[in-house]
This record gives C-alpha cells, structure tokens and sequence, in this order.
C-alpha cells in the first residue's frame, strides 16, 4: 500500500503537516544468540525497529504482524508486549519532509519467526542482527524502545516510557 492509501496518508491530504497522534506498534525481534534485528530507515539515514502506523480495522497485534511483514520479510507469531511509549518528548518526530507525529507505540518482542530476511528497498535499506549492548545510531525513539526491552528481561516489569 503506498503512503497516500494509507490512513495516515490519507489525514495527511486533509491536515497538512500539522502535529498528529498517531497509535502504531514497534518490535524487538529476537534471535536465538540474543541479537536483535534493525533495519537502516530511509526516511532519517538511521537505524530503528520494524513497526508502524494502525490501519483503521487494526489492532495493534495485528499491526506490528503487518508491518513487520513488509519491511523484513519475516513473519513473526506470537508477539509479546513488554512496554508502552507515549513520552512526547522523545515520540514526537518531525519528519525530513516537515510532517509531525506524536506517536503512541506498543512495544512488542518477538522470538518466534519465519521467512527470509529481505528490505523492501523503500522504507527498509539494510537489515543486520546488532547486540542490544552494541547498537549503530539510531532513532532515540526506537533506541529507547530497545533499552525498555533490556530493562523488562531484567525485571519482568511492563514498562512505561
């Protein structure tokens, strides 16, 4: 589905680049020898989680199934939520073309996957397995989510960030 089919796309054509609250989802996929999968963003040159924007009709489960799909080619099952972000200090993200979103995010981990691992070239540039302890330069929106993630393995706690 391209952008301007999306719902958000869609809000887009009516409000412009004005601030938006947008509910999505983001997933830590997690390998066997504890790295986790990123993908390098095309929008921002960085690196970040696989996840995205709520179609209407969507949960979030089902959204971070969907987005995940498209931009690595992996399917994941049974997707655990382990946090929730929605600090509008570090969800609000200008993005390059002047759009503003503040994001509402679930926070997703998933152990279980199948499927090749494959960028779709637009959204996704590259995708590399990183220890959580090593990571490239990421979105601090995304680079928190995987510190939420470290800190709910440590403590069994849900976290809020």
């Amino acid at each position: 589905m391209s952008f301007a089919d999306s719902y958000l796309g869609k809000l887009r054509s009516l409000v412009g680049s004005r601030c938006l609250l947008v509910p999505g989802a983001r997933v830590v996929i997690v390998r066997g020898d504890g790295s986790i999968l990123l993908q390098h963003r095309s929008d921002f040159g960085v690196w970040g989680l696989p996840g995205g924007n709520a179609e209407e009709g969507e949960d979030l489960t089902e959204v971070v199934v969907r987005e995940t799909l498209e931009e690595t080619g992996l399917r994941i099952r049974n997707p655990v939520p382990f946090g929730f972000g929605s600090d509008p200090e570090y969800e609000t993200v200008r993005f390059p073309n002047g759009d503003v979103c503040q994001f509402f995010v679930m926070m997703f981990y998933a152990t279980e996957f199948d499927g090749d691992v494959t960028a779709d070239g637009s959204e996704t540039l590259d995708l590399q397995w990183y220890r959580p302890d090593d990571l490239p330069p990421m979105l601090e929106n995304m680079r928190r989510s995987v510190e939420a993630f470290t800190a709910f393995e440590k403590s069994g706690s849900f976290q809020m960030i």
